[in-house]
């Protein structure tokens, strides 16, 4: 009999991406594909395996990935060579908008934030794959609508926007 949780998990250690459960049952040969409700469970049996180690098993916006523990990450830092990127306040307060305000435009950025909006940041935000334009308005000048994507929700571990703090005004 095949061992599934076994193959899932070896799968995710060795992914350099989260992996769906499509992506999951293309481990299996056609013939001994397990249903989706199988591989559902197995993800369940691991998530509960780990829940006393060090890494964890978690569902994000582009399927399911191990990672380690955000409680672990003071002590994990020692062994990185490079430090944490340093992202600026104008950076953040610009993605902050963006994430809860999407679709929205770079004026209406500027509107909320007070300040124009550098184009280096926005540039930036769209190397990191942070943000993408989702359409153009249909007014004069046809600006750009920014929104927020799957590589967003994966970088900061959310399976969608719904997992987002409330914010409190």
């Amino acid at each position: 009999m095949t061992d599934h949780k076994s193959i899932i998990e070896a799968a995710l250690f060795i992914a350099t991406k989260p992996l769906t459960i499509d992506n999951l049952l293309k481990l299996f040969p056609e013939l001994e594909q397990p249903e989706r409700s199988v591989i559902r469970t197995s993800l369940k049996q691991l998530a509960e395996d780990y829940t006393d180690r060090g890494i964890e098993l978690v569902e994000v916006a582009s399927g399911y990935r191990f990672q380690t523990k955000a409680t672990l990450n003071s002590w994990l830092q020692r062994l990185q060579a490079e430090r944490a990127p340093r992202y600026s306040r104008a950076l953040l307060e610009t993605l902050a908008i963006i994430t809860y305000r999407q679709p929205i435009t770079r004026g209406e950025i500027e509107s909320i934030r007070g300040i124009s909006v550098s184009t280096d940041i926005i540039k930036k935000l769209q190397d990191y794959n942070w943000i993408r334009v989702l359409a153009h308005r249909e007014t004069p000048g046809r600006p750009a609508l920014y929104g927020t994507t799957r590589e967003f929700l994966n970088y900061f571990s959310l399976k969608n926007l719904n997992d987002l703090p409330t914010l409190s005004m």
